[in-house]
């Protein structure tokens, strides 16, 4: 069971994980072991609650598929335990991006101070420019 916060988890049958060959360089392990991870998980037959559903069908993610379903490859660990706790923890944090509500944006002005500091370098700088020109006999 993957437990994703305080009342909301996934249980084991609803996530499909499959052993498969990682790829990449690695001599002889790598050609004979099975020790990647790859991660299926079908977001609308899960029993996850409707609001979670409808954030991760909405997320822009190329892991989700059209037909909503997470696809993730876990290969970074030698061992097929680590790769397999990889996947899950990714899937996890995937979910909980997906139902992280961001703040909304006041759009802030400038403090007078900054303006008057702003100013005071430009025209400093005009000085300095100025001052590069002919100078006159």
């Amino acid at each position: 069971m993957l437990l994703i916060s305080n009342n909301v988890h996934l249980p084991d049958h609803e996530i499909e994980l499959n052993a498969i060959r990682a790829q990449g360089a690695g001599g002889q392990n790598v050609n004979k072991v099975s020790s990647a991870v790859h991660l299926r998980f079908d977001i609308q037959a899960s029993s996850l609650p409707d609001f979670y559903k409808e954030r991760l069908l909405a997320m822009r993610d190329q892991r989700i598929t059209g037909d909503g379903v997470i696809v993730l490859k876990a290969q970074q660990y030698r061992t097929q335990e680590q790769n397999r706790a990889d996947a899950l923890e990714r899937l996890r944090e995937l979910i909980l991006a997906a139902v992280k509500v961001e703040k909304t944006r006041r759009p802030t002005r400038p403090t007078l101070g900054s303006k008057k500091r702003r100013l005071e370098g430009k025209s400093q700088r005009g000085a300095i420019k100025a001052a590069r020109g002919k100078v006159d006999y």
